[in-house]
């Protein structure tokens, strides 16, 4: 193949269009970019109108990683403490889909009772484990719900499941949705932040705050877990701010020009990305700096500037929150108890349930203290939840269960101090209620403005969506 003929070969549609004759393709471009947006159109994250009002205007998610056992936590099984020890009754296991099942083919598996103490808290008088009690006293600031399935039993398709809509790679995450849909409120700070911590792996990686098939501007920025959360923001020696801003104006430049002449999204990230990175060099440091804080706000959550802790995230979730970003997603893993040594009900819970209890309930007072929570929804859950039954192991320990876990809702449009749904007496199956996913997806949206329905990307000669072909609005969760 000759040197023409390759170069043939790499010539799409739009090359032959944009070099025709009389450039024909350069006035027929040049009049669609004009019609957008103006100078401004290649800003994918540009403030955006909702599809109707919204009740909040941003989101934090408290992911629980590894799937909270909700016997141990928010759900309250006196019959399941009764039979503790007893054989399972077949009528619970029949045709019934659980993880790992090879170990109930040789006999049938026993229930295992509540390892933790229950009490009433609040006027809801709302169940809540001893594991917390920080947690416990703001429960008339939260809606539980009870109720909650979905469709995979395994760790990283679950939460693909919950993060993406698909238990496959490949489809944008929520956040990345609803920067999308809005566009960010902040020049200076991502629009999408993930932050972590926990000791074990998160199990899915960053394709669970991915952007999919949706341009990669509205992908989360993930903060690491180090001293140096944000990376590079010093300029290097022998820069000044003046020549930085040059070669940054000229980058911008020469990117517009290439956007003008190919049309391609990526080239709009790529211009996002250089800008955002250069004003984080000013907004970083500010927003990473927790000695600003007070002293009775710090010990309020458990935090100490400098460490890398899910406390610290959470105070920078508000911070985050507070400055514009739209929607902050925290992950904590360490919630996986099979009954291991290092996974288990007995000391694992008590460590990993310390971690988060003090700074979750402190997030949703901070907020509601700052006049921050009317308009901030708060979300905590895990993946998937787990089975009445234990796990023949050398320590209490539950399997992996679909068919109902928790999970609360805090802040602006949310009903409050109740409880929405309702399992059998041993915790087996949904008897009232029942949430799916893509609910807890749509009622997302609809917080925000956004009928999830309308809230699409055509890709690949369809129209995709979060929900994908569910979702209903949970009416009860709703003020």
């Amino acid at each position: 193949m000759t040197l023409s003929e390759q170069a043939l070969l790499h010539r799409t549609r739009r090359h032959f269009f944009s070099q025709c004759f009389v450039g024909l393709g350069n006035l027929a471009l040049g009049g669609l970019l004009a019609a957008e947006s103006g100078p401004d159109s290649h800003d994918l994250l540009a403030p955006k109108a909702p599809h109707f009002k919204p009740r909040v205007k941003r989101v934090i998610y408290l992911f629980m990683a590894g799937a909270p056992s909700q016997f141990e936590t928010w759900l309250w099984r006196p019959k399941l403490a009764e039979l503790d020890g007893k054989a399972t009754p077949d009528s619970f296991l029949d045709g019934k889909r659980f993880a790992f099942m090879e170990q109930f083919t040789k006999e049938r598996p026993k229930l295992l009772g509540p390892q933790r103490k229950f009490q009433r808290h609040g006027e809801s008088g709302a169940w809540v484990s001893e594991v917390f009690p920080h947690m416990a006293s703001i429960v008339d600031d939260l809606a539980l719900v009870h109720s909650l399935k979905t469709e995979n039993f395994n760790h990283a398709p679950a939460k693909m499941f919950l993060s993406t809509g698909s238990t496959r790679y490949g489809h944008p995450s929520m956040g990345s949705w609803i920067t999308y849909g809005l566009g960010s409120e902040s020049s200076n700070l991502p629009a999408f932040v993930v932050l972590r911590t926990g000791e074990r792996n998160l199990m899915g990686g960053a394709n669970i705050w991915g952007s999919g098939f949706l341009p990669s501007t509205y992908q989360g920025v993930e903060f690491l877990r180090s001293a140096d959360p944000i990376p590079n923001l010093p300029s290097p020696p022998g820069f000044s701010a003046s020549s930085q801003q040059e070669r940054i104006e000229t980058i911008r430049d020469l990117n517009l020009a290439h956007l003008a002449a190919v049309g391609d999204p990526e080239i709009s990230t790529r211009i996002a990305s250089y800008e955002m990175a250069h004003r984080m060099q000013t907004s970083g440091p500010e927003l990473m700096d927790l000695s600003t804080e007070s002293q009775a706000t710090l010990q309020m959550y458990g935090a100490t500037p400098g460490n890398s802790t899910f406390a610290n995230n959470c105070l920078i979730a508000r911070r985050l929150i507070e400055r514009g970003t739209r929607f902050v997603q925290l992950y904590h893993t360490g919630w996986d108890h099979h009954g291991n040594r290092n996974n288990n009900l007995a000391e694992k819970l008590d460590e990993v349930a310390l971690d988060v209890d003090q700074a979750c309930a402190a997030l949703v007072t901070d907020l509601k203290q700052r006049g921050l929570l009317d308009d901030t929804l708060v979300i905590w859950g895990g993946e998937f939840g787990r089975t009445p039954m234990g796990e023949v192991k050398e320590s209490p320990g539950r399997n992996h269960h679909i068919e109902n876990f928790p999970m609360w809702f805090a802040g602006g449009g949310i009903k409050t101090g109740q409880t929405i749904g309702e399992v059998d007496e041993l915790g087996f199956f949904i008897t009232k209620d029942p949430v799916e996913v893509h609910d807890v997806q749509a009622t997302i949206l609809h917080l925000l403005g956004l009928d999830h329905t309308k809230l699409t990307f055509q890709y690949q000669g369809r129209d995709f969506r979060l929900t994908d072909v569910g979702g209903r609005v949970i009416d009860r969760l709703l003020a």
